[in-house]
């Protein structure tokens, strides 16, 4: 079985360092062969966030594939804010290109998609160039390959969930997904940890799973969710979703739900 473990929303600058600790000691146990970060890392994408939020990237051990949130735009210097959106972030972090960030090995292949914008304030998008490149990476995956796509704002709500504000142009970005065979959609924003397949009404044929993550280590929880990671197992004809939970002293499995996905 390979191993994915999904985190969002850290929100450093609103963070609890407790969490951040025992989020690195779950994260060491688990062993997971790729961390996916979907975005928010910082409150207000200040630079003593951004050095915050990268070293704590720096002890996770193995590799890690990041995408900013609407976050880790700056809010109030307008003018970076429009012309040099994601400068901290590329110094900080990692290049936040529209498609920069991929993670490959010979049973996945892992695309992260920038879905935070300028113009949008706290909503995101998915570019016409971002669908075409979504065509060409994933024509390129080997047979068998699971295919992922990681993103800050969600692109599918899932069946049988409370809907979800979705990035602009999401249901033309989920067929062109769909249509290329990508099994597994990650992503934030919300807060709450959810998964299910994306609901059907926005699909024209095809099916793919939706996995929302909570905040991970953040004060800014929201109603009754606390903080939770996603531990994701993936191995021949299923989908492990399992919701990692801050317990009180540690993040523990409060929930464990098996998806059919065939590869």
């Amino acid at each position: 079985m390979r191993r994915i473990a999904h985190i969002s929303d850290l929100h450093f600058g609103r963070h609890d360092p407790h969490k951040v600790e025992a989020l690195l000691k779950s994260l060491t146990e688990s062993r997971p062969e790729l961390v996916a970060v979907s975005g928010d890392l910082t409150q207000r994408a200040r630079d003593a966030e951004f050095v915050q939020a990268r070293h704590f990237l720096e002890r996770i051990a193995g590799p890690v594939l990041v995408v900013p949130g609407n976050h880790d735009v700056p809010l109030y210097n307008l003018h970076k804010r429009f012309f040099k959106p994601f400068t901290k972030f590329n110094r900080h972090i990692a290049p936040a290109g529209l498609d920069e960030s991929i993670y490959a090995d010979e049973d996945m292949l892992v695309l992260g998609l920038n879905t935070a914008r300028r113009l949008t304030w706290k909503n995101g998008r998915v570019s016409f160039d971002q669908m075409a490149h979504i065509r060409r990476t994933f024509s390129e995956a080997p047979a068998g390959a699971w295919k992922i796509v990681v993103t800050h704002h969600p692109i599918a709500s899932a069946h049988g969930e409370a809907r979800v504000e979705l990035a602009g142009r999401a249901i033309l970005a989920l067929r062109e997904l769909v249509d290329v065979g990508v099994h597994l959609l990650l992503s934030g924003h919300h807060h709450r940890p959810v998964s299910g397949e994306a609901a059907a009404e926005l699909l024209l044929n095809g099916s793919v799973l939706v996995v929302h993550a909570g905040t991970a280590v953040s004060t800014r929880t929201r109603g009754h969710d606390g903080n939770s990671y996603n531990l994701i197992g993936l191995e021949p004809g299923s989908v492990t979703v399992k919701v990692m939970a801050w317990s009180g002293d540690a993040f523990q499995e409060i929930q464990e739900t098996r998806y059919p996905v065939a590869v």
